[in-house]
């Protein structure tokens, strides 16, 4: 478990990251949007909450929680020991499915349970509203 801070939430820093790597390099785009594909469902509405980013720094890939990338910008952020556990079960399913290879697979033993996770088809993206938290490379307010 991951040391907490005064609010009860994660110390977080870059090491805990998940690094991982692309066999092709146009494999990045078919992660990214798979990724838009995989997240959170309402319970009462056709929307998905994308959970997990591919995150393209100094060279390297990472799969991150969308909380991670707003501590990278220094914001405050509000992330817990199921944030991660949702984001090391995303890797493992992306490794699983042969889109990528985790650097240090020892780092994603804890993850959450499979049931906690919606994973559209391709082919249903069509029917949800896919919504993003955190947007790469988006303008800045």
């Amino acid at each position: 478990m991951s040391e907490l801070n005064k609010d009860g939430y994660i110390n977080w820093d870059s090491s805990m990251m998940i690094e991982v790597t692309l066999d092709q390099p146009d494999t990045f785009l078919v992660v990214k949007e798979t990724l838009q594909r995989v997240g959170i469902c309402s319970k009462h509405e056709k929307k998905l909450f994308q959970s997990a980013h591919i995150l393209h720094k100094s060279g390297k890939y990472y799969i991150v929680s969308y909380k991670e990338l707003f501590a990278l910008d220094g914001k405050y952020c509000t992330l817990t020991q199921s944030d991660l556990q949702r984001r090391n079960r995303i890797a493992k399913l992306l490794s699983d499915w042969g889109l990528i290879t985790i650097v240090n697979p020892e780092q994603i033993t804890d993850m959450a349970p499979l049931s906690l996770i919606k994973v559209l088809a391709y082919k249903d993206r069509q029917d949800y509203e896919l919504i993003t938290k955190y947007t790469i490379g988006g303008k800045r307010k």
